[in-house]
């Protein structure tokens, strides 16, 4: 016999917390020995039944965690057991990605139904009547309005990174999606003749299901309003699982970090000398503005580094062709905002760099968690401008950690340029920015008007148009 028809070992650790063969078959696959400690925890109590409430750093393997329980107790043939709520459409797709991956050798299907597609298209994969859906929550719910799926058989309810869907504004619709699957009767429903994954009849059930679902919501935060949503949607008991440091710093220990003290102006020379000094193998720079990163992208282009951006100003086919490019290695930077911060799971990033700090710190944990994932290596890099000191503060308390200065060989910071001013619209540091005068104060039409002996800039006067209220400049004439 080859070598090729030889199966790799089943993980033995996965099989003594109650993992099913064909799972296993999966898993050797993929290479999996050791579960994680959020899977050691949260598997078990998953596959016994009762909701969870779970929390581990990023990188550390929440999906399989979650995704395997629910591949295991899912029937085949019945149509949307499982609903999946992630923040994004880039972790609806990674999600799915990873479920499919374990579910090759069941005949369980999961679809990713996210916004910036047509419906058309995922009704085509819908009407086939998939087990699990991944989904954000705002096209979950367009699809219920519409009536294309429903909640009647719904078995196993999961909020991924629920922290992060609270951030952006998730609230109502989270609520929305919950109240309605906690309104739906979970009796005796479909099927006359119940099968698992494996094509079996369910131990201990003659289709006489549990007249409540199964809801977990993992994250790498939980903050008290979590807390609070959970004790309202949830069954009794509920379950608090945290993994080991999951609280105490919530970034992965592996993840080299360093900060650079930098001038705005200085800040493109930098990244550019560190990209060429670290030659990453895959890498992720952070900017806080679309257009701060379509700008960065173009110049590193120009300057021979290959890399594209991704932003939620381009199209939701450009971001998957993007994305698909970044995993298969065409180009090693990818230019990112915080809309990718989570959407990302993408093995041997080696690198992340912040260009621009974020205001938020857990937007920290979450840009350098794309790195360092599943016990690997990794370097974050972060640039601070003079005056963004208490960001990199809160960074700090929120890590438990002093975040080191780095350094660059050969690196020296440069006298601000004379044409600063034009180019960001503001004032350089060195200078005082001259004082505004009121257009009250100085004569009808002047342009400049002395200050203290000095002539200064004054604000035109107002036009006419001006002096109306903006909710009337253009109201349409009925």
């Amino acid at each position: 016999m080859s070598d090729k028809t030889e199966q790799a070992p089943i993980p033995e650790a996965f099989a003594a917390l109650g993992v099913r063969p064909s799972i296993l078959r999966a898993l050797a696959e993929l290479k999996f020995v050791t579960p994680s400690e959020i899977q050691a925890l949260l598997i078990p109590r998953a596959l016994a039944g009762v909701d969870i409430l779970g929390q581990a750093r990023t990188g550390t393997g929440k999906t399989a965690a979650f995704g395997i329980p629910i591949l295991q107790k899912c029937e085949k043939g019945l149509a949307s057991q499982a609903i999946i709520l992630v923040p994004t459409r880039e972790l609806a797709v990674q999600v799915d990605e990873e479920l499919k991956r374990l579910a090759q050798f069941t005949p369980l299907r999961s679809v990713p139904v996210y916004g910036g597609q047509k419906i058309m298209a995922q009704m085509k994969f819908l009407k086939h009547g998939p087990e699990i859906l991944v989904g954000t929550p705002g096209r979950v719910i367009d699809l219920l309005d519409r009536r294309i799926i429903d909640f009647y058989n719904v078995r196993f309810v999961v909020l991924d990174e629920v922290d992060r869907m609270l951030d952006i504004g998730f609230r109502d619709d989270i609520r929305n999606i919950l109240s309605r699957v906690k309104g739906v009767n979970q009796g005796s429903v479909g099927n006359a003749n119940p099968q698992t994954a494996d094509g079996n009849a369910e131990p201990g059930t003659s289709f006489e299901r549990s007249r409540h679902h199964q809801t977990m919501f993992v994250s790498a935060t939980i903050s008290p309003e979590i807390e609070k949503l959970s004790r309202r949607y949830m069954q009794e008991p509920i379950e608090m699982l945290v993994a080991e440091g999951a609280n105490d710093k919530p970034t992965v220990d592996k993840v080299e970090q360093f900060y650079f003290s930098v001038q705005p102006w200085d800040k493109y020379r930098l990244l550019r000398g560190l990209l060429l000094r670290e030659n990453p193998s895959l890498a992720i720079v952070f900017c806080k503005t679309k257009r701060g990163a379509e700008k960065l992208a173009k110049k590193l282009h120009a300057d021979g580094i290959e890399c594209r951006e991704i932003h939620g100003n381009l199209a939701q086919n450009k971001r998957d062709r993007v994305m698909k490019g970044f995993r298969g290695g065409k180009f090693d930077v990818l230019i990112a905002t915080d809309l990718a911060s989570r959407g990302i799971d993408v093995a041997d990033i080696s690198h992340i760099i912040n260009y621009d700090i974020p205001e938020d710190p857990e937007a920290y944990v979450h840009r350098i968690g794309r790195t360092a994932r599943m016990g690997a290596e990794g370097k974050a890099y972060t640039f601070v401008g003079r005056d963004q000191g208490d960001e990199l503060s809160k960074v700090e308390n929120l890590i438990n950690m002093v975040v080191p200065l780095g350094t660059l060989e050969g690196f020296e910071a440069s006298p601000t340029p004379a044409d600063w001013e034009d180019r960001s619209g503001f004032a350089p540091p060195s200078e005082p920015s001259k004082p505004m005068v009121n257009r009250f104060d100085r004569p009808y039409g002047a342009t400049t008007m002395a200050v203290e002996g000095e002539p200064v800039k004054v604000l035109p006067p107002r036009t006419i148009g001006s002096k109306i209220p903006i909710n009337r400049r253009h109201k349409r004439r009925r």
